[in-house]
C-alpha cells in the first residue's frame, strides 16, 4: 500500500472510537507475531482524562533535551496521522508509515485466515503496532506513549514501562469505562505495573483513592504531585497576562524545589493547568532518573520551555488585520472549564466569536452552559466525523449561526469578528484539526 491507501484502509476498520474494542488479546498476539517490538525499547506510560498529552509533550521534550533518542506516540491527530509517531519530535514519514501499515494489515489477515485472531484487529491496535515497529527500528532510548483510552485494556498496556503516570481524571467515555469518578479511575489505573514506580497527579478523592488502592495492589511505589503543589514554600507559579503580546499570554513560571533539586522555568503552553502538569512532568523525569538514565537539571528545565503541544490554548495571531485565533479542544466538561477560566482570566476584554463542534456522545449541554456565556457570537458547527453532534441539536441563543462545514464556520467568523476581536475555536480535537488543515498549519 501507498500512504494514501494505507490511510485508506485504516479508516476501513471503522471509526476509531465507535469500531473501538478493549481488550489486549489482539494486540498480544498480533506482536507476538513481530517478535514483540514492544519489548525491545522501556517506556513512559501515561494515562488520564486531561493533561495526558500536555504531560507526555513535556516529558518527550525533556528526554530529548537530555539527549535521548526518543519515541513519542499519542492521539488523536490533528491533521494528519502520521503526527501519532514521532522520533526525536519528527513525525514517522508517509513512507515508513505504508510500510509499516502494509505489514501489520498483511499479518492482521493472515492471523484471522488461520483462527489466531476472531476479527482484524482495529484502527488504534493497528496504528499502535505500527508505532512500536517503528520505535524499535529506529532504536529509540525511550519511547513516551500516551493511552488512547482507559488503560487497563488500551493496546499500548503490552509496553515495559520505566514509570507511569496519571493525570487527573474525570468524567469522559463513560460508556466505555464506568459512569463513576471511581470506576474511570480504576481503568486507568490498569497501567500501573508491579514495582515500577507511578506519578500521580492531584485529582478528586475518589479517583485517587482507586489508583492508590491498584499500586498497593500490586507493589507499585507511589509518588503524589499533590504534596508538592499544597507546599507553598515549595512551588510557586508567575503567569504571563500581558494582552498586548498574545502570544506570550497565560504562559506560566514555575519554581519548584524538593530533596532532589531546585527548578525554574517558563512552560511554553498556556494556562494555570500547564503548571501542574509540568509538577507531573519533572515528578515523572526524576523516576526516570531513578532508573538509571542520566537527566540533568538543565535539560528538566529546557524541556519544558520548549515544549510544543498543539491545539490546546494554541493562540495564532501571524496574521496582520484579522482577528486572532484561539484553538483549544477542551472536549469535555473538564476541559471547557478550564477554557471558560482562561477566558475569564485573560481575554474577557475582547469580542469573542466561539465556533463549537462537539461529538455527539460528549456531556454536550454541561460544556454548552459553560462557554456560551464567554461569547459575544456563537457559530455551532458540524465537524467531519461520524460521530459528530448536528448543530441543529445543539442548544443555543436564538442568534447564534449553524453551519454544516467546518470551512463554512471559519468563514463566517471571520466575516462577522472583527479585526481586534478573538476567534475561539473548541469543543473537539477533531474540530482543530480541520482549522488547522484549512489554515496550512
Amino acid at each position: 500500500m501507498n500512504f494514501t491507501e494505507a490511510v485508506t484502509y485504516l479508516y476501513s476498520l471503522g471509526n476509531e472510537m465507535q469500531a473501538m474494542k478493549l481488550g489486549l488479546d489482539s494486540i498480544s498476539v498480533l506482536a507476538g507475531e513481530f517478535e514483540h517490538p514492544e519489548r525491545k525499547f522501556p517506556a513512559v506510560h501515561i494515562a488520564g482524562t486531561n493533561g495526558k498529552g500536555s504531560t507526555a509533550a513535556m516529558v518527550d521534550s525533556i528526554l530529548r533535551a537530555s539527549k535521548f533518542r526518543t519515541g513519542f506516540y499519542s492521539s488523536p491527530h490533528l491533521v494528519s496521522i502520521t503526527e501519532r509517531i514521532k522520533v526525536n519530535g519528527q513525525s514517522i514519514s508517509e513512507g515508513d508509515f505504508a510500510r509499516l501499515a502494509t505489514r501489520v494489515r498483511e499479518t492482521g489477515e493472515r492471523l484471522v485466515t488461520l483462527r489466531k485472531l476472531d476479527s482484524l484487529p482495529t484502527f488504534f491496535e493497528q496504528v499502535t503496532m505500527i508505532a512500536f515497529l517503528f520505535f524499535a527500528g529506529q532504536n529509540v532510548d525511550l519511547a513516551v506513549l500516551e493511552v488512547g483510552m482507559g488503560g487497563r485494556l488500551d493496546a499500548t498496556s503490552i509496553c515495559r514501562p520505566v514509570v507511569t503516570a496519571i493525570t487527573p481524571v474525570a468524567m469522559d467515555h463513560q460508556q466505555y469505562l464506568g459512569d463513576t469518578l471511581t470506576a474511570i479511575a480504576g481503568e486507568k489505573a490498569g497501567i500501573i505495573k508491579p514495582g515500577i514506580p507511578v506519578v500521580i497527579a492531584p485529582m478528586k478523592g475518589e479517583a485517587v483513592v482507586a489508583i492508590t488502592a491498584r499500586a498497593r495492589e500490586v507493589g507499585a511505589p507511589l509518588i503524589l504531585v499533590e504534596q508538592g503543589v499544597r507546599a507553598a514554600d515549595l512551588f510557586q507559579i508567575e503567569i504571563a497576562g500581558d494582552t498586548e503580546a498574545l502570544r506570550h499570554i497565560g504562559k506560566c513560571h514555575i519554581r519548584y524545589r524538593n530533596s532532589q533539586a531546585e527548578y525554574a522555568a517558563w512552560v511554553n503552553l498556556r494556562g494555570r493547568h500547564q503548571a501542574i502538569n509540568a509538577l507531573t512532568a519533572i515528578h515523572i523525569a526524576e523516576q526516570v532518573k531513578r532508573a538509571g538514565f542520566r537527566i540533568p537539571l538543565g535539560a528538566i528545565n529546557e524541556g519544558l520551555d520548549n515544549v510544543v503541544w498543539p491545539g490546546r490554548l494554541e493562540i495564532d495571531d501571524r496574521v496582520g488585520g484579522s482577528p486572532a485565533l484561539l484553538l483549544d479542544g477542551a472536549h469535555n466538561v473538564a476541559g471547557a472549564t478550564t477554557l471558560r477560566a482562561f477566558l475569564n482570566e485573560y481575554l474577557n476584554d475582547l469580542q469573542i466569536t466561539l465556533i463549537f463542534g462537539v461529538m455527539q456522545d460528549k456531556d454536550i449541554k454541561p460544556m454548552t452552559e459553560l462557554l456560551f456565556p464567554a461569547a459575544d457570537r456563537i457559530i455551532l458547527t458540524r465537524v467531519g466525523n461520524s460521530r459528530s453532534a448536528d448543530p441543529d441539536d445543539i442548544a443555543g441563543p436564538s442568534d447564534a449561526l449553524r453551519t454544516q462545514t467546518v470551512s463554512d464556520a471559519m468563514s463566517a467568523a471571520r466575516r462577522i469578528t472583527p479585526p481586534d476581536g478573538l476567534i475561539v475555536a473548541c469543543g473537539s480535537l477533531y474540530l482543530i484539526g480541520e482549522i488547522k488543515a484549512l489554515s496550512g498549519n
